[in-house]
């Protein structure tokens, strides 16, 4: 797949940044966007309909999210969905599912260990869409396949 490096690296580029400064750099997102587009429109036009929905519905979803609580839930997070929706198409669903499930996880045990000062110290949330996107980007279709097929009796 002609997306997969140039997809790791964003996630690469993103974890590091949003660990290390709580950030998610714009200039990665555009130019990672633009390579998703540029590059699925040349081996690929069909998937870009659906990638371009998948974009728009991902990042679409976490906007009001991140007006509401921007202190939990930032404007770098809901553009980096977008992209993964870029990347994914569909199995954008199944990164971000992961993420928020790992997530969940990482804050019930922050607030176990910690207790209510973990409160005070929000967790990055771009390393568990990294992880994420890592499911989609290796499992995602599958699983997406698995759930229209399965639980929803489509073919």
């Amino acid at each position: 797949m002609l997306l997969a490096l140039p997809f790791c690296a964003l996630l690469a580029i993103v974890t590091v940044t949003d660990l290390d400064r709580r950030v998610i750099p714009n200039r990665a997102l555009a130019a990672a966007g633009a390579t998703a587009v540029a590059v699925a429109a040349a081996s690929d036009p069909a998937s870009v309909p659906e990638r371009l929905a998948a974009a728009a519905l991902g990042g679409g979803a976490l906007l009001p999210i991140a007006l509401a609580r921007p202190d939990g839930l930032g404007m770098g997070d809901v553009k980096l969905v977008a992209v993964i929706g870029l990347y994914l198409g569909a199995a954008a669903a199944v990164a971000v599912l992961v993420a928020f499930a790992g997530g969940t996880v990482a804050g019930a045990v922050l607030l176990v260990r910690a207790g209510a000062a973990a409160r005070r110290h929000p967790l990055p949330f771009a390393p568990f869409l990294a992880a994420g996107g890592l499911v989609g980007l290796l499992f995602g279709d599958s699983l997406v396949h698995w759930y229209v097929t399965s639980m929803l009796g489509g073919g």
